[in-house]
């Protein structure tokens, strides 16, 4: 698969006005749209960060963040669903953290099939594992291989997915597991849809009852369920949000050229005020673009401050551009009549993704202090 950089923008333009036409519908059913699934799959975007060896289209951090950019102006859910799938194989990618084997078998099936993945570590017990807890959901070996149980939350993408990423406890120890989602003993239950964010995304949750696992499908043992968090994960996330701001950078123009008050008998974006409230957005979305494309051309291998600031800004502007768009638009704005509100709900979700708030600041506060103390 051969792709340039300027050939996954115009793939990802092509799918994101698909998208549109199928967004405020699938926001109002609370469901992913199973033609922006096909779509994903049959194009080729779910192989963008795949190895050109194994059949995918190799392309760097800098390219699927541009590509994810353009994406999620179309809908926020169904990008939502392709970064979690960008940031699986696009870590995997720069880490090699799996069996050789195995890699190549998700990475080939991913390119010949366009089948999704995802990986699923929070539970109800815990939330996200992030904080050390372990893995209420468990593995015993069975039958040569393992015997999952458990339930896991926040599987975005839920039964148009392919394979999930599990992590669960083996004896004493944490553990990763590829499973295939046509097992017996996978049971989805739809508790997404009617969220404040991303209704469409299909963040359900999952359980194992008795699924067995082969002995081969073991992606990693280690001593604690904590995980650094890895590059194209911000990025990926970040890309999504800051999209969905770009996105109502549009509508809201487009709406000032259409909007002619009877008292002023010309287009409301002729007003002073309305241009310098629109510069106001434009010139925050320039600032939050420029800087996350500057730390995606570091390919991953940057310092994770930068990265840190880059989604963190870059979702601090896509919450504030959402606002000021519904300002400019008034009553409009919140009604279904444009599409301002669902881009003003979505990028809420971004505050809930690592890194975020505290987190965030501190690890850019600690690589401005170490730049000074080295």
């Amino acid at each position: 698969m051969t792709l340039s950089a300027a050939d996954a923008r115009d793939l990802a333009r092509d799918l994101a006005a698909q998208f549109a036409t199928r967004a405020d519908e699938a926001d109002r059913r609370g469901k992913l749209p199973a033609a922006d699934v096909r779509a994903l799959r049959e194009s080729g975007y779910a192989a963008l960060a795949i190895p050109r060896e194994y059949g995918g289209a190799d392309l760097d951090l800098r390219t699927c963040t541009e590509a994810q950019l353009e994406l999620a102006q179309g809908s926020g859910s169904t990008a939502l669903v392709a970064a979690m799938q960008l940031q699986v194989t696009g870590n995997a990618r720069l880490n090699r953290p799996w069996d050789d084997a195995l890699y190549e078998r998700l990475c080939r099936d991913i390119a010949t099939t366009g089948a999704l993945c995802n990986s699923i570590a929070s539970e109800p017990e815990i939330g996200s594992p992030s904080r050390g807890q372990f893995f209420a959901t468990t593995a015993e070996p069975s039958d040569g291989g393992y015997r999952l149980n458990g339930r896991k939350t926040w599987s975005t993408g839920g039964r148009h997915l392919s394979y999930l990423l599990v992590g669960a406890t083996l004896g004493d120890r944490p553990a990763g597991f590829l499973v295939e989602t046509d097992r017996p003993g996978i049971e989805w239950v739809e508790t997404w849809g009617d969220g404040l964010a991303l209704r469409a995304a299909d963040n359900h949750d999952v359980y194992f009852n008795d699924t067995q696992i082969p002995a081969d499908n073991l992606l990693d043992k280690r001593d604690s369920p904590y995980k650094p968090l890895q590059p194209w994960a911000p990025m990926m996330f970040a890309s999504v949000y800051l999209g969905i701001g770009l996105a109502a950078r549009d509508a809201v123009i487009r709406y000032a050229l259409e909007r002619v008050p009877k008292a002023l008998g010309e287009p409301i974006a002729t007003l002073p005020k309305i241009q310098r409230l629109i510069g106001e957005i434009d010139m925050a979305l320039m600032a939050a673009r420029a800087l996350l494309l500057e730390v995606a051309a570091e390919d991953g291998r940057g310092a994770f401050a930068r990265i840190a600031a880059a989604k963190q800004y870059a979702v601090e502007v896509a919450n504030e551009v959402t606002d000021q768009a519904i300002r400019i638009a008034g009553g409009a704005g919140v009604t279904r009549a444009l599409p301002l509100e669902r881009y003003f709900r979505d990028v809420r979700a971004g505050h809930m993704q690592p890194p975020n708030g505290d987190a965030a600041l501190e690890a850019v506060g600690q690589g401005a202090i170490s730049e000074l103390t080295q």
